[in-house]
């Protein structure tokens, strides 16, 4: 990869160290076009109820992309990748400090807002936003967007 890459190096194999990630249902697993267009219309609406909000993804927690409404430029299977890295420390963090499941994890850059939510335990919804966003407002609305996309993962 040269320096002027801007790409996240991709895993190319299971660490065999680490128990396997809950397996998504045949339906979805490895299909980029989901066939309940519900999905993507939560998704849209995030970006439509939440000013500054630039896009977001729906991931497994293995890192893979399921579905995104991200635009152009924004690489949702870097989201995806991400969201799985932040999961995982959130999960740890949640285990040492015996606060329960995963639920919800927000970065904070120099212009922006970076929010990961658990969908059920096999999915996580990534949220990009810019640094005007209200992230109160983001905090209210994302977590039941959440709990409707586990729902619909679950009928898949």
């Amino acid at each position: 990869m040269s320096t002027g890459d801007t790409f996240l190096p991709r895993r190319t194999a299971q660490r065999p160290d680490l128990p396997p990630p809950p397996k998504l249902p045949p339906s979805l697993a490895g299909n980029p076009s989901l066939p309940y267009p519900a999905i993507g219309s939560e998704l849209a609406e995030l970006r439509l109820q939440i000013p500054g909000v630039h896009g977001s993804v729906l991931g497994g927690v293995d890192g893979l992309r399921i579905t995104h409404d991200a635009p152009a430029g924004m690489d949702p299977d870097d989201l995806a990748a991400m969201a799985a890295a932040t999961f995982g420390l959130g999960r740890q963090v949640s285990l040492r400090l015996g606060h329960g499941e995963f639920r919800q994890s927000t970065v904070r850059n120099q212009s922006g807002y970076f929010a990961v939510y658990a969908v059920g335990p096999q999915a996580l919804l990534s949220v990009v936003g810019h640094d005007a966003i209200n992230v109160a407002r983001l905090h209210m609305y994302a977590p039941p967007v959440a709990e409707r996309l586990a729902k619909l993962l679950a009928q898949a």
